[in-house]
Formats: C-alpha cells, structure tokens, sequence
C-alpha cells in the first residue's frame, strides 16, 4: 500500500489511533472499490459494446442512493456510526464476492453485474455519510480542513492503485480483482471495529418523515452550502466521464485494460500531488475564488482529455484535471463539516452524498448517453464547456460563495 511522505500528516493526526484506523479502512474500502469498478466496466463493455450500458451501470448504483438518501441520514444519526460502515463494507465484500464466484463458474452475464451494482451501490449509500459524519468525532474542529485534506489524497492514493491494480490484474481473468477486492472491504470493515470516539454520541430524535428531511432543509437555508454542493454536483455530472474510460482505452488511445487502469489511476495522481501542497494555498483567504477557478480547470482538462489522441497527453491532463478536483473536494467537504453540528451531520452528510452521487453515477448516465447520441469525443468536449459554462453561471447565482475568503466553524 502507498502511504503519504510524513510530512503531508500533520503530527497531531499521526498520533491518533482513531484517525489512523479510519484512514485504513477508508483506503481499503476506496482501493476495493477502484479495483472492482474498472474489472465491473471492462467486463460491460468487452461483453456488450454498448456506451449505453456503461451509462447504465452508473444509474444502477445512482437509483439506491436516491431511493435510500433521507433514511440513511435518520440512521446515521441515531445509530453507531461505526457499526454502519462496517456493515455496508462487508455486504459489498460478499455481493463482489457472488459475482467473483460466478465470473469463475461462467454463469455471470451483463444482467447479474447489474443486479450486484445495484446492491453495490445501496451499501455506499448507507457507508457515505456514516463515513463522513466520524470524521468531525475523531479530530478536534481545529485540525478538521487538514483531516480532510489528508484523508481525501489516502482515498485518492488508493484510488491510484485500485484502477493500476485492476487493469492489470485483469489480465489473469476477472475473478482476480473481483475477488481481491472483496477480501479488501472485510479488511477495511475490520480495521474499524476498535474505533473509539472522542465524544460519545448525543441521544438522537426518533425518526420521522420530518427529521429524516432536516439535512435538506439545512443546507437550502445556507446559501454557501448550497451553492458549493450543487456547483460539484452539476459541473462533474456534466463534466464527468469515467464510464467512457473504456471506449476511450480501447478505441481511441488503443490501449488494453493496462491502458484503462492508468486514466482512472491519472485523476488520483494529480489528487494526491496537490494534497502535497494544499496547505501552501492558504485557505484563509480567497476560499470562493479558488474553488471557482478549480472548477474552470477542470473543465478545460476535461476539454484538453476529449479531444486528445495521445496517451501521455490525456493522462497529463487527467493529473491536472485531478489536482484541481481536490481543491474543490478540500473546500466543498470542509464548509460542510465545520458549518454542521453533530447530531445533524449523519442527514446532512447523506444530501452531501446524494449531490456527489448525481455528479458522478448519474452523471456516468449521461456521458454515456451522451457518447451514444453524439459520439464519445464529442460528449466529452460538450461536457468540459458545460462545466465551464456552470461555473460562471453559479458566480452570479451564490455570490456570497464567490466572496467566501475562509474555511471557520
């Protein structure tokens, strides 16, 4: 496992069992995940061909996540944290599992992936937010915009190997990365087991129709939240392309799952150099102002990735592409923690999800129906201008976004 230089962790958070145990099972869970995402969308594509179905299979984790996202938040706030992640993990580690038996068996076709992405994704939706709402519990407010910052580049680290590990583990058949990836979320589910908070949970509302809604009717009263969360949600789900990496990989840079694993593995590169540095973008000043910029560049990659026909240049521009994400990953996670109280964090962190969801399974939906209707490249070049095009708009829209100068409670 690729750990980060020491110092990219703050000393505080280097001497915190808590921290260092979530970190492990949030680089385990993320690394599980990469691995089984490129095998999932290489195995839809070499069967069926279809750009539509590597839309689909977005949507299929996209649907839970809808159906599930105001009861999760009600039960993250009401129920131990710990236990509900540890429980999502293990069900994706048994459905990927499933399915790795039937790769070997040969009884698995396009419709029982499609039923394990379903499952799939109704476990993230209930892992999310619980994932999200420990962190505020394990560090003190204080170091909180670092934690973060630390434990996205872990996930984007992993996220580095997952998609390397996968395309080339490919080689040896599906069942490689299926079932490594399944040994990796009990891993992950089990290194959170001796987890302590720093405070114990505080005794939660009963659940109801009206509390399991209090999250949304949160972040819509706070202009900043708002605009910050549906700014990542419409611009990545414009601008996101992951379900076409394969047809990208194989019909335009002409390269095999090998070449699959290095794009999905390019955005985590950039992810993880920039987390390096972020501390050198003084956050206390100018907050709005740089997550607005990181959006334009990420559009402009986007644009740069779509209509390159060189390998080294589409990954160059998917590691620019990456580092300005986590800008906005970095911001947009540390408005909502520090602006959240605890006993709303569970809710809140579920409408978050939801939002992250729909930039990126649903968006994975309409990239691929985009690239069915106007082909991939194109889908691709009309993605990154409407994110650009997003960006500008939402400076007009949220102005107290656009003038944030800093990250506080």
């Amino acid at each position: 496992m690729t750990v980060l230089p020491d110092d990219a962790l703050p000393l505080s958070l280097r001497r915190s069992p808590p921290f260092i145990m979530f970190w492990i099972s949030r680089v385990l869970g993320s690394l599980a995940f990469q691995m089984s995402s490129v095998a999932f969308s290489w195995l839809i594509y070499d069967l069926t061909d279809s750009a539509y179905l590597l839309g689909l299979a977005g949507l299929a984790q996209f649907l839970p996540m809808v159906l599930l996202t105001f009861v999760v938040g009600s039960v993250a706030d009401r129920f131990d944290r710990r236990r509900i992640v540890s429980l999502s993990q293990i069900v994706q580690g048994l459905t990927i599992a499933v399915l790795t038996v039937g790769t070997v068996t040969g009884l698995m076709g396009v419709s029982a992936i499609f039923t394990g992405l379903v499952i799939l994704g109704a476990a993230r939706t209930f892992e999310r937010p619980a994932m999200a709402a420990l962190l505020p519990g394990i560090v003190p407010l204080s170091v909180l915009p670092r934690a973060v910052a630390v434990s996205s580049s872990a996930m984007q680290t992993a996220t580095i190997l997952g998609p390397s590990l996968g395309g080339l583990l490919f080689a040896f058949g599906a069942y490689v990365p299926l079932g490594l990836s399944a040994l990796l979320f009990l891993f992950a589910a089990v290194s959170l087991v001796p987890l302590r908070l720093r405070e114990k949970p505080r005794p939660a509302e009963p659940m109801s129709l009206s509390t399991a809604f209090l999250g949304l009717s949160f972040i819509r009263r706070r202009p900043i939240l708002l605009g910050a969360l549906s700014l990542d949600m419409v611009a990545v789900l414009l601008g996101g392309f992951t379900a076409l990496l394969p047809i990208f990989a194989r019909d335009i840079l002409h390269a095999g799952p090998w070449g699959l694993g290095l794009l999905r593995a390019a955005p985590a590169v950039g992810a993880v150099l920039m987390s390096v540095f972020i501390d050198r973008l003084d956050l206390e000043r100018g907050v709005g102002t740089k997550l607005f910029a990181s959006v334009v560049v990420f559009g402009l990659c986007t644009v740069i990735f779509a209509a390159s026909t060189n390998l080294a240049l589409s990954i160059a521009a998917l590691i620019v592409l990456g580092a300005a994400d986590n800008i906005s990953v970095v911001i947009r996670q540390s408005l909502v923690q520090l602006s959240t109280p605890d006993d709303m964090r569970g809710r809140v962190n579920a409408v978050n999800s939801l939002f992250i969801g729909a930039s990126n399974q649903l968006g994975e939906f309409e990239s691929g129906m985009t690239a069915g209707l106007f082909g991939v490249v194109e889908a691709g070049i009309i993605g990154g201008i409407g994110t650009i095009a997003v960006a500008i708009a939402w400076m007009h829209l949220f102005p107290s976004l656009r003038k944030a100068e800093r990250l506080a409670p």
